[in-house]
């Protein structure tokens, strides 16, 4: 009798080896087939991945998917050694398999089934909660159908879940609206997810761009905000693209700001609007472009507010009102107070000396209107002259400098001509008397000896200003002044040594000798008064005397 080893006798061992190396074998010949829930999906991939075409090459391989438990790694890292394409999604919380395996902690079988069979769907997967946005399509406006009947997964995916027939959309929109569905295919193409995401706006392949950028608010816009009503591509593109087209009825201004709302208003919001006042014409300068909109534009009215400054700045007017109400000739929008006065724009120019002049020098008081503007008035007490010369200043002085004087003689009673002109003032204005300076010749030229008492003193009978001397009289004066062969002469060649007398002996060959000879040849015995018988100086004028 055999003895027993424990509760099992050696041949009870024996035939527990025998059959596990039975099994074991038969695990090796089959792969583990014989633990195999059922036969692997064969559909083939577009191109091998991980070296096998489909799931079916792995059927002996359990390995290939499945750990063990005591493995670190699981069946999703299994999966993704192979499907690399799904191992970068899973990172971008964006894609659909990244939200749920990233966000909802879900894994590659929970929808990717196997065993089914060759032929079996690979895809199966609970659709009541599935994020349907994340796939880049709403189902928010596809809930019903417009006879009421709700929306099944099949309707648009035919051949499964993971695959989209973009022919269930034109089917089922052409029973709404056949004629603009087949417009609308001819004019855009079957690929309705290039534009359409469930909730009409664009999709990301239609570049709205090359049409109108769509910025701002405009970019979560509706296509039937903008587009409301239209059918046809025509009216599509014939969509207006000026704001006040659309936001006309949001005009706060009732248009007294025109149409052109870009001027002030952006698409990123349409509230914060921004105004360039330089497009007006009253560009901001200054302290205005910190002065608050309604402090001019009280009430919201903006439409003929006034431009002057007197109307904002009438009760600043410190001067009230005796400059006027034209605030620009003086202040500036930079700072009201530091103002600066155009002379020029007055009826006195500042000119010389009067430019560095300080205001209050002449405006006493702060009195500007009716200020005087003749000279005397300021500069009476630096009259040196003590008023002879009347209160006109500006007839000889001038702005440049006050003592470089000039007089033009000519406005007085006696012009200065020829030879008066290169006299000195005090030759004829002594000790600097001026008023009552006579204005005859004698006073200044004294009847010489020469003719001394001979003449009246009208100078001006024989001299001119152009020179005193030689002088011309033309009075009584017989005699030719060119007499001889000399030219003329001056008076002393005959009168000498005074005009009281005359001698016709100074020239030629009369000498008082050859004179009484010839003489009394012709019985001429008074002969001492030559002019008795020549009173022109010819010889053929002589009579016979006694």
């Amino acid at each position: 009798m055999e003895k027993p080893l424990g509760c099992l006798s050696v041949s009870g061992y024996l035939v527990t080896i025998l059959t596990l190396a039975i099994i074991g074998g038969l695990i090796l010949a089959q792969g583990g087939a014989m633990f195999s829930p059922g036969e692997l999906n064969a559909q083939n991939a577009a191109a091998p991945l991980g070296g096998v075409l489909s799931h079916a090459e792995l059927q002996h391989n359990c390995g290939a998917c499945h750990t063990a438990r005591w493995q670190s790694s699981t069946m999703s890292d299994q999966c993704l050694k192979c499907h690399t394409q799904i191992a970068s999604q899973i990172t971008d919380s964006q894609s659909l398999h990244g939200y749920l395996m990233a966000e909802q902690g879900t894994t590659c079988y929970a929808c990717h089934t196997e065993h089914n069979g060759p032929d079996a769907i690979l895809t199966v997967m609970q659709t009541e909660n599935f994020p349907h946005e994340v796939v880049g399509f709403s189902l928010e406006g596809h809930a019903q159908f417009a006879d009421g009947a709700s929306f099944a997964c099949a309707d648009c995916h035919r051949d499964g879940v993971a695959k989209f027939e973009l022919a269930a959309c034109e089917e089922c929109h052409a029973t709404l609206d056949a004629g603009f569905t087949q417009f609308h295919v001819a004019a855009f193409g079957q690929e309705c997810l290039g534009c359409h995401d469930g909730i009409d706006t664009y999709g990301a392949d239609f570049d709205h761009n090359q049409f109108f950028v769509l910025e701002g608010e405009h970019a979560s816009g509706t296509c039937g905000g903008c587009h409301p009503g239209m059918r046809t591509m025509v009216e599509f593109q014939a969509a207006p693209q000026d704001c006040y087209a659309c936001h006309a009825a949001e005009d706060k201004h009732n248009g007294e700001f025109g149409i052109n709302c870009e001027v002030c208003h952006t698409p990123v919001d349409w509230e914060q609007a921004t105004f360039d006042h330089a497009l007006t014409n009253f560009p901001l300068e200054g302290k205005h472009s910190n002065v608050a909109c309604e402090s001019c534009h009280q009430n919201n009215i903006y439409a003929g507010t006034p431009q002057d400054c007197y109307t904002c700045h009438a009760k600043d007017d410190q001067h009230n009102g005796q400059y006027g109400t034209d605030c620009a000739l003086c202040h500036i929008p930079a700072d009201w107070k530091q103002a600066t006065f155009d002379h020029n724009l007055s009826n006195f120019p500042l000119e010389g000396e009067h430019v560095n002049i300080a205001c209050e020098d002449c405006h006493q008081n702060g009195v500007y209107q009716g200020t005087p503007q003749d000279c005397y008035a300021c500069h009476a007490e630096v009259d040196e002259h003590n008023g002879q010369y009347g209160n006109d200043c500006a007839a000889c002085h001038t702005p440049v400098d006050w003592k470089q004087a000039t007089f033009d003689h000519t406005l007085t009673a006696f012009p200065l001509t020829g030879a008066h002109n290169s006299v000195a003032c005090a030759d004829c204005h002594q000790n600097s008397v001026y008023a009552g300076t006579p204005q005859d010749c004698a006073a200044c030229h004294a009847d010489p000896v020469f003719h001394l008492g001979l003449f009246s003193s009208v100078c001006t009978d024989c001299h001119t200003t152009t020179a005193w001397s030689p002088a011309e009289y033309n009075q009584s004066h017989t005699f030719p002044f060119n007499h001889g062969e000399s030219g003329v002469s001056a008076c002393t060649v005959c009168h000498d040594p005074t005009l009281n007398t005359y001698t016709c002996y100074g020239c030629h060959e009369h000498t008082p000798a050859n004179i009484d000879s010839k003489h009394r040849e012709e019985g001429i015995t008074n002969y001492t008064n030559c002019m008795e018988c020549h009173p022109t100086g010819r010889e053929d004028e002589g009579g016979h005397g006694d």
